[in-house]
């Protein structure tokens, strides 16, 4: 069941953003009296289509990319017998040069578009989840898991300082920017004497799941009862909403998922445990029936979580510089990439990585906010210079621009053949390489 969520989140992201793309593409050639003949979500063979005036719109089978086929155009559909007939007005290749470089920019500018909106708009319904590093550091700092063993951090360490910096939410010591950072360090209080720890540049490569944070550090703050069910085993020992764990069945409780490994391992014929409620110290017991259910849903006390709200005047350049913020760290990540810094197997990841940082259940807010992050990442990618994407026809429309020659129709031919062989040859190894990662 896990698996269809997900692949009906991807599916249904891959498909508003597609289809906002090639609609800025649409558009934008309409709007210069160019002639449409097709406009295309996801690749054929086609499911269903219908007519309206010159354009065909259509649903494709193929959910990986969709497109516009725009009269007299070289493009993926290599329909070269149009191309040998005279110009006509209403072609693309009959127009000046910058109304063609406008049209080929719609889609990335859509997407631009799209994502800064949704990104305002989260930005500004939700506000941020912030956990306090103060209140962090004044509850006992971290617990390191394995990652953050591997770096140097240990148990009771207070992160202070990132990069030199003071920070406020907690939340920042696990910024992606942080670890693709040049030089990076945490400064950390041990026992009151003033550590460094160097981030590895390579270190991001250990984030490729959502479950890898879970690997690296936690907050220690205590555990507390968020919500009761009836009729469980947390109702007969006796536990209240707003209760702190000390210990649960002889074992203390210094994490979340202790509550959890420890209950649903537990083989004894009564469990006990401890709590704070208020002040005091409560210590309870109850006997083990047939299923051990504890019924509690953990989190944090009052005052560790807080929402920081915004007005709707602050959430455009908050949500505007968080969306562009998303280009600067792909740029920071391909640049690690092609100087070796970062493993490309092990940084890149296709519809199947995507599809599984969305999640098994499904939840509003992360969809948006991963779809708000796909659309600035379509829309860098298909920037890049490369025949048979937007940004390949751009690279040659500026040539043309600047140079006052068109480059000619044999040599556009060539070159999208060549970038529709390089793209699907890329597309293997994604494909490949996300069904080798998820088997590792």
């Amino acid at each position: 069941m896990e698996g269809l969520v997900m692949t009906a989140q991807i599916l249904l992201s891959l498909s508003i953003l597609v289809g906002l793309h090639e609609m800025g593409h649409l558009l934008a050639a309409k709007f210069f009296g160019m002639r449409v003949e097709q406009f295309s979500i996801g690749f054929p063979p086609k499911i269903f289509s219908f007519k309206y005036g010159e354009t065909e719109y259509a649903l494709s089978a193929i959910p990986l990319g969709g497109f516009v086929k725009i009269s007299g155009m070289i493009d993926e559909s290599m329909d070269k017998e149009q191309m040998k007939q005279p110009p006509q007005s209403w072609e693309f290749r009959s127009k000046p040069a910058w109304q063609r470089l406008i049209v080929m920019l719609g889609g990335i500018f859509v997407n631009v578009v799209t994502g800064i909106v949704i990104f305002i708009s989260l930005t500004f319904l939700f506000g941020d989840q912030i956990i306090s590093k103060d209140q962090v550091n004044e509850n006992g700092g971290i617990i390191v898991k394995e990652y953050g063993a591997e770096i140097g951090l240990q148990n009771g360490d207070k992160i202070v300082k990132i990069n030199g910096k003071d920070f406020e939410d907690f939340g920042e010591i696990m910024d992606p920017n942080v670890f693709l950072g040049n030089g990076a360090y945490y400064t950390v209080d041990r026992n009151g004497e003033e550590v460094t720890i160097q981030i590895p540049s390579d270190f991001i490569e250990k984030f490729n799941d959502k479950s890898a944070f879970e690997r690296f550090i936690l907050p220690a703050v205590p555990i507390t009862i968020a919500e009761m069910n009836p009729n469980t085993l947390g109702e007969r020992l006796g536990l209240q909403e707003g209760d702190i764990f000390i210990s649960l069945g002889g074992e203390k409780i210094i994490e979340g998922g202790d509550v959890r490994r420890i209950i649903t391992s537990f083989e004894g014929d009564t469990v006990t445990a401890q709590v704070r409620r208020g002040g005091e110290v409560l210590n309870f017991e109850a006997p083990v029936k047939s299923d051990t259910l504890l019924g509690v849903y953990v989190g944090f006390p009052d005052g560790f979580l807080t929402t920081k709200e915004y007005g709707f005047g602050e959430s455009i350049p908050l949500g505007t510089q968080r969306a562009f913020g998303v280009i600067f760290t792909q740029i920071q990540a391909f640049g690690k990439m092609f100087s070796g810094e970062l493993n490309v197997r092990k940084s890149l990841s296709g519809p199947i990585g995507i599809a599984q940082a969305y999640g098994g259940t499904w939840d509003w807010q992360r969809f948006w906010r991963l779809t708000g992050l796909l659309s600035m990442v379509l829309a860098f990618m298909n920037l890049l210079p490369i025949p048979a994407l937007d940004g390949g026809h751009v690279m040659f429309l500026s040539y043309e621009m600047i140079s006052g020659r068109a480059p000619g129709d044999k040599f556009l031919e060539y070159a999208q053949k060549a970038g529709m062989v390089f793209l699907l040859g890329l597309m293997v190894f994604i494909i490949g390489n996300d069904i080798f990662k998820f088997f590792e």
